[in-house]
């Protein structure tokens, strides 16, 4: 399979998705993950406004509000709908909640009877507050901003509903892979559905553009990464372009290693890539195929000073000339200082 690209569109205006549609541009475009959180005070003075954390995914206005505050504040290049990945299993009929400091609880699914009480199709109507706060943002975005949505990939999601909760390595569901793969296979084959329609309804709703989020790619075996991570993610774009041609999709996978250099096998336009990733190599194996995105590590805008400086400088050294997408490795922490966070988007613009 050629990796030469196809000419690009026009230029739309929004540097994010000029850079996804083909182009290479002077200075990259940023966004950060997790770029609507707890590092912000006008994020924590707004979470505790709310209820529970799907009440506050599940409230419009709140959901909006929590999705444009780091484009208030910084002039982001990309605003990405405040929501969580475990939607989609509360969608289907296991119910999501969270407990305090502890993370996500689910029912876990671990045999045939469970999977059997989840929906065939994804409830949309469960999650029109979703696609109302995508349409609350947009009419509210500035014109240059590129508005992204996202999900889970299937096997991150997976692991979440069969442990029931966040677990170390992913053992629960790396075991029942290995012990019932007809059961994995069932369950990544919903999950890609789901998922599939979802985005479509994000994008027709009006998202520019969707990453899918594959956090826990590390904890897979070369063989299991192909089955259980490439191939569903692969499904869910060609599912999405069949119902919105050109779709732009980011595909970011954690510790993938040299899985990275497949995720252009995927169909997306963009690959996510973690701190771990050397940037001399991504552009050398990576770049010439599709779009880059990060790889500042988070902890290095904790710290700020030389620290921070030297790893931007470094990352924007490696991948200028060519498509880019400036990001952190992963998401940006609760105790980053907003202050340093002002001085790398100001270093990455140049200004």
């Amino acid at each position: 399979m050629s990796s030469e690209q196809p000419a690009s569109p026009a230029r739309t205006g929004k540097p994010l998705l000029d850079v996804l549609s083909g182009h290479v541009l002077e200075k990259p475009p940023i966004w950060i993950m997790r770029q609507a959180g707890r590092y912000l005070p006008e994020y924590r003075e707004l979470r505790a406004k709310a209820g529970s954390f799907m009440e506050f995914c599940y409230t419009p206005a709140m959901a909006a509000e929590a999705t444009l505050q780091p484009i208030r504040r910084y002039g982001l290049d990309g605003a990405i709908l405040f929501s969580d990945i475990l939607v989609i299993p509360d969608a289907l009929g296991q119910p999501v909640s969270f407990a305090e400091g502890e993370g996500p609880r689910l029912p876990p699914i671990t045999d045939r009877a469970g999977l059997d009480r989840l929906a065939d199709q994804i409830d949309l109507e469960r999650l029109a507050p979703v696609f109302e706060a995508i349409e609350r943002v947009k009419a509210a975005l500035p014109a240059e901003t590129t508005f992204l949505g996202f999900c889970g990939a299937p096997w991150t999601v997976a692991s979440y509903m069969i442990a029931g909760k966040s677990t170390p390595e992913l053992a629960p569901a790396r075991l029942l892979a290995y012990r019932d793969p007809e059961f994995m296979e069932a369950l990544i084959a919903k999950l890609v559905r789901a998922s599939t329609a979802y985005l479509v309804r994000k994008l027709r709703t009006g998202v520019d553009a969707v990453q899918i989020f594959e956090s826990f790619a590390g904890a897979l075996t070369p063989a299991a990464f192909e089955r259980w991570s490439l191939r569903p993610i692969r499904q869910i774009i060609e599912g999405v372009r069949a119902e919105v041609p050109g779709a732009r999709i980011i595909v970011f996978t954690r510790n993938a290693g040299v899985g990275h250099t497949r995720v252009w096998e995927t169909g997306a336009n963009a690959a996510g890539l973690d701190w771990g990733v050397d940037c001399a190599w991504a552009a050398r194996e990576i770049q010439p195929k599709l779009a880059v995105q990060g790889n500042l590590d988070p902890l290095s805008v904790v710290a700020g000073g030389d620290a921070m400086r030297k790893g931007i400088d470094t990352i924007l050294d490696a991948f200028r000339g060519g498509r880019h997408i400036f990001n952190f490795g992963h998401g940006i922490v609760p105790e980053t200082p907003t202050e340093h966070v002002a001085e790398l988007v100001a270093r990455v613009r140049g200004t």
